[in-house]
C-alpha cells in the first residue's frame, strides 16, 4: 500500500522545517548569537505565532544578563567558601 499523501506532506513539512532551522542556526552561529537549535526552534515558533521579534530578542538578552549575574554570584559564593577553609 503506498504511503498516504497526508503522511508524505507531513514528512515534507518536517524536512523543510528542519532545513530552515539548520540554515537559521548557521546564521545564528556566524552572528555569535549563542542559540542552540532547540532554543532557536522555540524562538522561531514564538515569532510564527505572533510574538514581536524585537521584544523576544530583548527578553533573551535580559535573561542572559540575569543568568550571568546568578553565575557570578555562585562563583563568588564558592570562592568565598573555599577561602574559609
Amino acid at each position: 500500500m503506498p504511503p498516504q499523501s497526508g503522511v508524505k506532506d507531513d514528512n515534507e513539512k518536517q524536512d523543510a522545517a528542519r532545513q530552515a532551522v539548520d540554515i537559521l542556526h548557521e546564521i545564528s552561529t556566524i552572528l555569535n548569537c549563542h542559540l542552540d537549535r532547540r532554543t532557536l526552534s522555540v524562538c522561531i515558533s514564538m515569532v510564527e505565532n505572533g510574538v514581536n521579534p524585537e521584544a523576544l530578542a530583548n527578553v533573551v538578552q535580559y535573561l542572559r544578563k540575569e543568568a550571568q549575574k546568578v553565575n557570578f554570584a555562585k562563583q563568588a559564593a564558592t570562592t568565598s567558601n573555599q577561602g574559609d577553609r
